[in-house]
């Protein structure tokens, strides 16, 4: 590259420029202009699975070759000092969720001023007013006048009534804390947290940290805080991308540790021709039984869902399933009971039965042959010069990592770790789907 050469900053804004002219194409097909971050309303695309393509991908262009863009033309100084503040930003989204602010200003569209939203929520009246203001410095609600505020686009999502707002709290509440202690867990280890940062944070592990007085009510928001995470990454992507259409009638699925099995609830609506066995421990069976009753009693009056209490460590799955899904369950675990979990489901399979996983695959942040040359691997690969993961457009994958290692010593997994841990199981890769922000797996008995 030569001293005047300046493609590499002239690329990101063509990219840019591109993508915002399909983003404005495509909302202009469904007769809508783009929102504004004033926009209130719900409005489109809200899901992924109700997201055009052609708008996703130029979405994921504008925030990654934004992000790269910024990182290129500032001071690394800068740059890093900005970096090493961003932990302040969840920290104060934690505060104003719980004390339910964004409910407060609900139908409030000139604002209420910070000194009564802290009257009505408990909080100092003059650290909420510096909370809200850096909040709308980053976008999240709006300052309308001095130390008046109201609600945005984007602090509605953190209405009470909102799922995201509970994963929004998980992740500025429990994964924050236990951040915060992984440069100790890693320089200065100790058998009494086995390496685990949140028990270091809190001398608990995760789940029994749930039980306790403290963690009770965290306990009680986590199911709620799944739920919203899925609906952000595309749960339902999951009937639109695997051939499942191409299924002959009676095709029978196995969701492995489905808890209540909303996924493949969403999936038969979608293929009514598949049947459905949901297998987790006994008591989350019985939870799962009340929730089909109540919300898809047909399939449970032609017999079309069968429930079988397992514990995925100790026994096999049902025998002789056409798939076994696993969703989301392996990145809890690290490789030793991953492997468990996998051995029990191959022991049930038959010939012919196929294992899909449904997780975050994480993707090299450097352009290798493979990336784009594999048949198997259906996933896009960012134009040139973005990183080929997208960069920040994908970041929460890579957090999300960071939050299974301090949280349960756990790992999300790049495809030859996936490939490698099927093999030790007596499972063959076949192919990888994309889907959404995570990803369909599929394997065949070896």
């Amino acid at each position: 590259m030569s001293s005047f050469d300046n493609t590499h900053i002239t690329a990101l804004t063509d990219l840019i420029n591109k993508a915002v002219q399909d983003i404005i194409a495509e909302y202009a097909s469904a007769g809508r202009a783009v929102p504004s971050l004033d926009t209130l309303e719900s409005g489109l695309f809200q899901v992924p699975e109700e997201t055009p393509a052609r708008l996703t991908k130029a979405i994921q262009i504008v925030e990654a070759a934004c992000a790269q863009l910024s990182c290129t033309v500032a001071p690394p100084g800068s740059v890093m000092i900005n970096k090493s503040l961003e932990h302040e930003e969840p920290a104060c989204l934690l505060v104003v969720t719980e004390a339910r602010i964004a409910d407060l200003l609900l139908d409030k569209p000139e604002g209420l001023p910070a000194s009564e939203l802290a009257s009505r929520s408990g909080l100092d009246t003059r650290k909420l007013t510096r909370i809200l203001r850096l909040l709308a410095t980053k976008h999240c609600f709006k300052e309308v006048k001095p130390g008046v505020f109201a609600n945005n686009r984007l602090s509605m999502k953190l209405l009470s009534s909102d799922t995201v707002s509970s994963i929004v709290c998980l992740l500025t509440d429990e994964s924050l804390r236990a951040s915060a202690y992984l440069n100790e867990t890693l320089t200065d280890p100790s058998e009494r947290d086995g390496g685990i940062p949140f028990i270091r944070a809190t001398g608990y592990p995760f789940f029994d940290y749930h039980k306790t007085r403290q963690g009770l009510k965290k306990g009680e928001r986590f199911p709620r805080a799944m739920v919203g995470w899925g609906d952000v990454t595309g749960k339902g992507l999951l009937a639109k991308v695997y051939p499942w259409t191409s299924q002959p009638a009676n095709t029978t699925i196995c969701d492995v540790g489905g808890g209540n099995g909303h996924v493949t609830m969403n999936l038969m609506k979608a293929h009514p021709h598949i049947k459905v066995v949901v297998q987790d421990q006994p008591q989350v069976i019985e939870m799962a039984q009340k929730f089909w009753a109540k919300e898809y009693p047909g399939a449970m009056e032609k017999e079309r869902v069968q429930f079988i209490p397992f514990d995925f460590f100790k026994d096999a799955a049902v025998q002789g399933c056409d798939f076994y899904y696993i969703r989301s369950i392996l990145r809890d675990w690290p490789d030793t009971e991953s492997e468990l979990i996998l051995k029990n489901v191959r022991q049930a399979m038959k010939q012919g039965s196929r294992v899909i996983i449904h997780d975050t695959v994480l993707r090299d942040a450097v352009r290798t042959p493979e990336s784009s040359s594999n048949a198997s691997v259906h996933h896009d690969v960012a134009p040139e010069p973005l990183l080929p993961n997208y960069g920040v457009a994908r970041v929460r994958t890579y957090e999300l990592d960071m939050t299974m290692m301090n949280l349960l010593n756990s790992q999300m997994r790049t495809l030859p770790e996936f490939i490698e841990l099927g093999k030790r199981c007596g499972l063959r890769f076949e192919k990888l789907y994309e889907v959404g922000e995570t990803d369909l797996v599929e394997f065949s008995p070896i």
